[in-house]
């Protein structure tokens, strides 16, 4: 696991290694789903957790990833308001991670101002991150979304491999919009396509819409 020290301030660093428990799970696991109990606070300390919803249309949306030293906005939310979780998370690689029983969390909550401050900054900035998701979904087209996430998260060598499905996902759209998306943009010479990969031509016009 990684040095506290690097992660937290020192009173946060305290409290979790005298009250903290450690937990350790493969990629893959399902951490919490719609309608589970919040038992427990967690922060993240090494890999990486996603976390998404699936609405009854079968549509998937990432809402948003946790990374070491991070915690879950909606884990939060649930145990503030003493509610069951409305979506999953799931560990994306394998993780580590330090948890405070409910109880631990809500006393700790009222009686250190540091761990109290060091909570709603989290969920804060998470906040702020599910936000600009809503702005993006709603009232941002497809085609400039897909060429940001192009741009983002290609490899050095210019391609990217995912599915097309895989990135509907990501973009809380259907598949059938990104792969007829993708299809124009191959159409205008900007990227190519194979089975599972996507290899960006033109940078520059999808830069260009990105940016618009």
């Amino acid at each position: 696991m990684s040095d506290m020290s690097e992660i937290f301030s020192p009173e946060i660093a305290e409290i979790m290694a005298r009250q903290g428990k450690e937990i350790t799970a493969p990629a893959g696991t399902t951490l919490f789903e719609p309608g589970g109990k919040c038992a427990m606070f967690l922060v993240v300390m090494e890999g990486r957790v996603r976390v998404q919803m699936l609405a009854e249309t079968g549509r998937e949306i990432v809402l948003y990833r946790v990374f070491p030293g991070e915690t879950c906005v909606l884990t939060t939310s649930c145990l503030l308001a003493h509610s069951a979780y409305r979506a999953e998370g799931v560990a994306e690689t394998e993780i580590s991670a330090l948890t405070l029983p409910a109880d631990r969390f809500r006393v700790l909550l009222k009686e250190s101002d540091a761990f109290r401050q060091f909570v709603f900054a989290t969920y804060g900035k998470r906040f702020s991150d599910l936000m600009e998701l809503i702005e993006e979904v709603v009232f941002r087209r497809i085609d400039i979304r897909l060429a940001r996430f192009l741009l983002k998260f290609t490899d050095d060598s210019g391609c990217l491999e995912q599915t097309h499905q895989e990135i509907a996902v990501e973009l809380g759209t259907a598949r059938e919009v990104i792969s007829r998306q993708l299809k124009e943009f191959e159409r205008r010479g900007w990227v190519s396509l194979s089975r599972g990969k996507i290899a960006l031509e033109k940078c520059g016009y999808l830069r260009a819409l990105a940016e618009s």
